[in-house]
């Protein structure tokens, strides 16, 4: 690991100074067809499903015409468990949920042998209630029904780590609706949860559509970005929500977390290298349903935490670097 990161310091190194390529082993040219790319994503609806549906249809009309199915999961720790077990070839999975699996930490039970193609876009954690409701900030969630995002997503683990450092536990803890974004939004429409917990690009399409229904509030993530960041470390970030978005008056404060393209190590260095050709050929494509206004660079992708790059990423950086 020590090594990877090593490399991935000195890659950005000679990009940003203008040294010399890394020289890489094992990068020369596959022959043959492209093997057939299992790519774990998301729920129907959700920012995950969108991406990978965006980049099969992509890879098809793009030389050199990787093949990649994409597969409909329960997100982030669904898709790290199937890519340990061999039954997925890439995955999305956001950036706290995978430093977990790969150290083999609560809720994967052991090291998990993954590694990534690029960091290719940051989630938003929404906190989201009725404006017309009692919820105005996280403490008022204590005790209240709150969706915390479908058993085998990152966001209900981003949604456990909030509200421990919110101090929502014991007889203040909230209570956990494990709820998918579809049944999320339906929940709060109806009144049945107070809020939802909820992480992805910004504006999320189907809450923008449930606020033109029904005016929402957009709780202030501030302090919680701090005490996140101060006991986990850069995976999470402060980041703001505009003014406009959800039918904000004034931007707000909450987390950022990175989203992360992983692979197989078994992946051959071909393929993964080709698929990042695609990625950032056709970022803009990828993107347009995900997160609006996100740019994805090389020097933004590498910055995968404690997540090995896969050989064949390695690879491709080094060719855009020269």
């Amino acid at each position: 690991m020590t090594g990877r990161r090593i490399s991935r310091r000195g890659l950005l190194r000679s990009a940003l100074l203008g040294g010399p390529a890394l020289a890489l082993p094992g990068c020369a040219r596959d022959e043959g067809p492209h093997r057939l790319l299992t790519l774990a994503t998301g729920a129907p609806g959700g920012p995950y499903h969108a991406f990978g549906q965006a980049l099969a249809a992509e890879a098809a009309r793009t030389p050199p015409h990787p093949r990649v199915t994409p597969v409909s999961t329960a997100a982030s720790v669904d898709n790290l468990r199937r890519l340990a077990a061999g039954s997925a070839d890439l995955a999305l999975a956001m950036a706290d949920a995978a430093e977990q699996a790969l150290h083999g930490a609560e809720p994967f039970t052991n090291p998990a042998r993954v590694t990534a193609l690029a960091r290719v876009y940051v989630n938003y954690t929404h906190v989201l209630a009725r404006a017309d409701g009692p919820v105005h900030a996280v403490a008022d969630l204590a005790g209240r029904p709150v969706a915390t995002g479908a058993t085998g997503s990152g966001a209900q683990v981003l949604a456990g780590r909030l509200l421990r450092v919110a101090g929502l536990t014991g007889g203040r803890a909230v209570r956990e609706q494990r709820l998918g974004l579809a049944a999320s939004v339906a929940a709060l429409r109806r009144g049945t949860v107070d809020a939802v917990i909820w992480a992805g690009g910004v504006p999320t399409p189907a809450l923008s559509a449930l606020a033109r229904q029904l005016p929402l509030r957009v709780l202030s993530l501030e302090s919680e970005a701090e005490a996140l960041r101060a006991e986990y470390g850069p995976v999470y970030s402060a980041v703001t929500v505009p003014a406009g978005v959800y039918g904000l008056t004034a931007p707000v404060t909450t987390i950022g977390v990175g989203n992360y393209l992983l692979a197989r190590p078994e992946v051959p260095e071909r393929d993964a290298r080709d698929i990042l050709r695609v990625v950032f050929d056709r970022w803009r494509v990828l993107l347009r349903e995900v997160t609006a206004g996100a740019r994805l660079e090389p020097r933004f992708a590498v910055a995968t935490g404690d997540l090995p790059l896969h050989p064949g990423a390695m690879a491709y950086y080094r060719s855009v670097y020269g």
